[in-house]
């Protein structure tokens, strides 16, 4: 799937936090973002301007982007209007929400009518994935894990993949969730996808390349989340990394979503991965260990960081508090 960009930004009637997928294509996508547009009553603002698919058209935009998800993921009728008025003039219109675009009539029918694309980037291709096969493929491979879900997997996906871009080296995102297919313009929703086919999708998603070029493969759940460990694991052995980096957050006592359990330590976590990740690479190693420190004040946050990587001999950073730059320095070493 691939989402043909520059795009204007749909915030609908929401807040900040409703608009976090716009949020995120704003931050590490700016060059792909022509404006925004809001509904009366919107709160949400990504300081660009305010423009009706109309303009954003004639400025350039190829996309119209629902950038904001409500409860339940559905498209409510006083958005239609709007969209269709996108389609009309000349934008396709992506979503990531459980309801398909491809399903409400209108939609479907204008965008047929126009010659426009409905990206639901939510839910699979029809055509499917094979299943996989294990087999070595050519290129490298970087895959994020965590101790946990919501730990800021892509996150540090993106930071490495821009820190790699600084240093000359041909590197690629790869993205496995919806805002992250967003940033990256294309992927798999890997969460959509039927077990027997996550591993065969991580192939696909990141085939046969150049010897020397780096995909950094957003990584999803954790294998000790109960109910997410499955898709780690098909991620795991699809994708064939090279290179693992371990995330994590502080002050979580409890497993998101899950408190009956609690998150494993850093030891075990770097442990269970490698043995897993060793199945389809041998070869398998972790080259870092990002944490999210926004729960501790600075001097804490580096304190915590210091202690860590000296504790487990591997580069430890925030991606957001000290960037990546020691991790990709072990990478590249």
């Amino acid at each position: 799937m691939r989402i043909p960009y520059p795009a204007l930004l749909f915030l609908g009637a929401g807040d900040d936090l409703a608009a976090k997928t716009a949020h995120g294509i704003r931050h590490w996508r700016p060059d792909w973002c022509l404006g925004q547009l809001r509904l009366p009553g919107a709160t949400a603002e990504l300081r660009l301007p305010d423009l009706t698919p109309a303009a954003a058209a004639r400025l350039g935009a190829k996309s119209l982007i629902i950038g904001v998800a409500n409860p339940g993921g559905f498209v409510p009728d006083e958005w239609l209007p709007t969209l269709v008025a996108a389609l009309e003039a000349g934008l396709d219109i992506a979503a990531g929400l459980h309801d398909r675009l491809s399903d409400i009539p209108v939609l479907r029918s204008t965008a047929q009518r126009l010659g426009r694309a409905l990206h639901d980037v939510r839910h699979p291709p029809a055509s499917g994935f094979p299943v996989g096969n294990g087999c070595k493929r050519p290129g490298k491979r970087l895959l994020t894990v965590g101790t946990d879900c919501s730990v800021g997997k892509m996150f540090t996906s993106l930071a490495l993949e821009r820190e790699l871009h600084r240093r000359g080296v041909h590197a690629d995102f790869r993205a496995t969730g919806q805002t992250g297919i967003f940033i990256a313009g294309g992927g798999v929703s890997v969460d959509a996808v039927v077990s027997d086919f996550v591993a065969g999708a991580a192939e696909t998603l990141s085939p046969a390349n150049e010897v020397e070029h780096w995909d950094l493969i957003e990584g999803q759940g954790s294998l000790f989340h109960p109910a997410y460990a499955g898709v780690t694991m098909g991620l795991i052995h699809g994708s064939q990394p090279d290179a693992l980096v371990l995330c994590h957050a502080t002050g979580r006592a409890r497993m998101d979503d899950c408190p009956d359990y609690e998150p494993p330590s850093l030891e075990e976590a770097l442990d269970l991965n490698l043995r897993v990740a060793r199945r389809t690479n041998p070869n398998a190693q972790f080259v870092g260990i990002a944490i999210n420190t926004s729960a501790l004040d600075k001097n804490a946050a580096h304190a915590l960081l210091a202690d860590t990587q000296e504790r487990l001999q591997l580069p430890c950073c925030d991606p957001v508090r000290t960037g990546v730059a020691n991790i990709v320095d072990h990478l590249l070493r």
